[in-house]
């Protein structure tokens, strides 16, 4: 199994919760400074500032370009902040490589273009650099692909990698600008359990409010750190100004997020835990039994000359056990993911029987 490094800096402790703050994008010198000096007191030591914005159309504010990368070195030069900013292409890294940047995050459309994880990976790969780099989920919910885009970095040679979780995007109105879909970085950690793991619930939310929720729930969940974007004046900003917000209300939220301790364990949590195995253990015997009498069907089709799926009865199938589930307290995102997944191997066992 792939082990990973900590995104170490001199003076962050890679043990404590890594905070990374700063505007959506670097708008003006005054508006930089402003916002880096307010941080910085507030004992921020990472100030993050979108440089090179891609847009999804165009029009709108990408960007202040190579400019913008002077202000990070003032911030850095009186400050003492570590700087970090996005990068999506050679030109890109090359800048911010020569400009002293600290820390590069890869956004969600660049982490799903593997041809652009590549260009980057050989460019870090031909400078030489050690810099850490992290990488945002695709917009995508495509676990594959996100670990397909690390996997281009650890193979470059960059030795500190952490992925931000920053939600997928999906059609229709929700509360979420983008939608959580915790189990996806959850399956992450699984797979790679000393990746560090970043939540952005500036974008997961969309709206300021959601900021402190999304956080806890994150740190709840064993997250590493978080990515907020602050801003000194976030209702005036030239992107995302909904979920922005200002370096005293992020002083509040991290003043009363809490940490649980995952290294204690009780013997009433032992014993939950038991519970939870037996029951789980349960499940494994009741889905392997629902199994066999979906390879019952499958050779009572075969034998009939019946096609597998048969799309109306699914339908009603899964309207009613979706309602049966939110009855029960579950929620209809966990219903529809889990019905969906044991129909998928339903199918995949009575292919195999129609297939012999």
């Amino acid at each position: 199994m792939k082990e990973f490094n900590p995104i170490t800096l001199p003076g962050v402790n890679p043990d404590d919760l890594l905070v990374i703050a700063g505007p959506c994008s670097a708008e003006t010198e005054e508006q930089v400074m402003t916002t880096a000096r307010d941080l910085h007191r507030s004992g921020i030591k990472i100030f993050r500032a979108g440089i090179w914005k891609p847009r999804t159309k165009p029009g709108g504010f990408e960007g202040i370009g190579a400019p913008g990368l002077e202000w990070l070195k003032r911030v850095k030069a009186e400050t003492g902040m570590y700087t970090a900013t996005e990068v999506a292409m050679r030109a890109h890294v090359e800048l911010a490589v020569e400009a002293g940047v600290d820390l590069l995050w890869i956004g969600a459309r660049t982490s799903a273009n593997p041809f652009a994880m590549q260009e980057i990976a050989d460019t870090l790969r031909g400078l030489g650099v050690d810099v850490p780099v992290l990488v945002k989920n695709p917009v995508n919910p495509d676990l594959e692909l996100w670990v397909g885009a690390l996997e281009r970095l650890v193979n470059a040679g960059v030795t500190r990698i952490g992925a931000i979780h920053r939600g997928f995007s999906t059609d229709g109105k929700h509360i979420y600008r983008n939608m959580p879909q915790w189990h996806i970085p959850i399956e992450l950690r699984l797979r790679f359990p000393s990746l560090p793991i970043i939540c952005d619930p500036s974008h997961i939310g969309g709206k300021r409010e959601l900021v402190a929720p999304l956080s806890q729930q994150a740190l709840d969940m064993g997250f590493n750190g978080l990515i907020i974007e602050t801003h000194c004046q976030p209702e005036k900003a030239w992107s995302d100004a909904a979920q922005q917000i200002t370096p005293d209300v992020l002083s509040v939220i991290l003043s009363t997020l809490k940490i649980r301790d995952d290294k204690q364990s009780t013997e009433s949590l032992a014993m939950l835990r038991r519970r939870i195995d037996s029951i789980d253990n349960e499940l494994l015997d009741v889905l392997s039994r629902r199994m066999q009498v979906s390879r019952e069907i499958g050779q009572y089709k075969k034998e009939n000359s019946m096609p597998v799926v048969q799309a109306g009865r699914y339908n009603d199938v899964l309207r009613s056990r979706i309602e049966m589930g939110e009855q029960l307290g579950m929620s209809a995102e966990f219903m529809r993911t889990f019905l969906l997944a044991v129909h998928d191997e339903s199918v995949r066992q009575q292919i195999e029987i129609l297939n012999h």
